[in-house]
């Protein structure tokens, strides 16, 4: 079991004072707090390596050293080699990065399948790239309760004219966790390409590429307690042959030929801290040596960090469920709860998401209202028009007491 209060005290974040009180962040899954090594770890690069790379003085070296030492800790986290993770500012412009280099691929004939379940992110790079090849774009629906994937849907969709599957591992809004391993099986099937947008997962659950057998997958650093560095993660064999924009110094070979020009090396250097983090969590309370590599402490980590955000989850939902007014959008049997996330999205009678956010703001509580980039969700579910929803995401730094002071706001909220 975790030592919640321990692991609080890392965050600075969370001691710190706004307006004289602390603050309760439920804005988990628009970016994460960092704890203090992260920011101990971007200091250190900035004072005592700030270098470019491949230099044969020693500050240089130092950087090649974090960005290596970074790499490695990506690949841990996301079960992958080094040479086939790549860093870039975000998941979004990776996925733009990644759209431009596959578009030469694509034509009239071929069928790119996305999901109305899907953050933007990983929708508005494959319409474009549609739209300059002429290729279409097939949209798999939900179901409007639950908020999951029609999975008969999607999988009508695949056909042998599919090119292209994009699906998110988990709803940024729903907190809904799709069978993505499913999915790609279908997309191998007909040997489509199959990308993977884990940004939402990947505070969550552990990752393994290789297990799933996906061509791509993305995430970015500040969701799961890092800094704003985003990563993707492509089998070799297409990160190689694929043509990536880049600068002619910059190598034939990934990683180097997606990097093109300077990387954020202290960005990479939180990197690194945040997976150590998330490491020390599988040593201190999930039972793994000291001395075990890396992806052995993560994997012991996450089973610890699962079962407390299911026991967060479980009082947010059973809370909401008693506050006359509210609906829930997603998952709520409780029978089905491995299938979703601690991020829950609602609405209440009588009041707008905003409404309900700005109660929460004036008791300190920091919570998201509107779309959060879904777009096709909030289309989908009739929302768009009238303020979205309000969502609560949950992350295991946060306490059944801060469940509790929410649940008082939301309750009293009325107009």
């Amino acid at each position: 079991m975790l030592d919640i209060q321990a692991i609080r005290r890392q965050f600075p974040a969370l001691q710190e004072l706004y307006n004289g009180k602390p603050g309760i962040f439920f804005d988990n899954p628009g970016g994460t707090q960092a704890p203090q090594r992260v920011i101990d770890a971007i200091s250190d690069y900035l004072i005592r390596r700030n270098a470019n790379t491949h230099g044969v003085f020693e500050t240089s070296r130092r950087t090649d050293i974090v960005i290596d030492h970074a790499r490695q800790a990506a690949a841990d986290l996301l079960g992958a080699d080094v040479d086939e993770v790549v860093f870039g500012n975000n998941t979004t412009s990776l996925n733009f990065a990644l759209s431009h280099a596959l578009a030469a691929e694509f034509g009239p004939e071929d069928e790119i399948v996305l999901t109305r379940l899907d953050h933007d992110a990983n929708i508005a790079p494959w319409l474009m790239m549609a739209e300059d090849r002429g290729a279409q774009v097939r949209w798999a629906d939900i179901d409007v309760e639950s908020c999951t994937l029609d999975m008969a849907h999607l999988h009508s969709l695949i056909t042998a004219r599919t090119k292209l599957v994009a699906v998110g591992y988990a709803s940024n809004a729903s907190g809904t966790i799709n069978d993505v391993a499913t999915i790609i099986d279908w997309a191998k099937a007909v040997g489509a390409y199959s990308f993977i947008d884990a940004v939402q997962y990947a505070p969550h659950g552990l990752i393994d590429v290789k297990a799933l057998d996906c061509d791509f997958l993305a995430c970015s650093a500040y969701k799961f307690f890092g800094p704003h560095v985003g990563l993707l993660y492509g089998k070799r064999e297409h990160l190689n042959r694929l043509r990536a924009y880049r600068v002619r110094p910059a190598g034939a070979q990934a990683p180097d030929k997606w990097e093109t020009g300077t990387k954020n090396h202290e960005g990479l250097a939180g990197v690194g801290a945040a997976i150590e983090y998330l490491a020390e969590l599988g040593v201190c309370y999930g039972g793994a040596n000291v001395d075990a590599p890396r992806r052995a402490k993560l994997q012991a980590a996450w089973p610890v960090i699962k079962a407390y955000e299911q026991m967060l989850v479980e009082r947010l939902i059973s809370g909401l469920q008693a506050i006359k007014g509210v609906h829930i959008y997603g998952i709520t049997n409780p029978a089905e709860w491995q299938s979703r996330m601690a991020t829950v999205s609602i609405r209440k009678e009588n009041t707008t998401p905003q409404q309900l956010a700005e109660a929460l703001a004036a008791a300190n509580i920091f919570a998201w209202n509107g779309n959060f980039y879904a777009v096709a969700l909030s289309e989908r579910l009739g929302l768009e028009a009238s303020g979205g929803l309000l969502r609560l995401g949950l992350v295991h730094y946060n306490t059944i007491e801060e469940i509790d002071a929410c649940l008082h706001v939301l309750e009293s909220v009325s107009f």
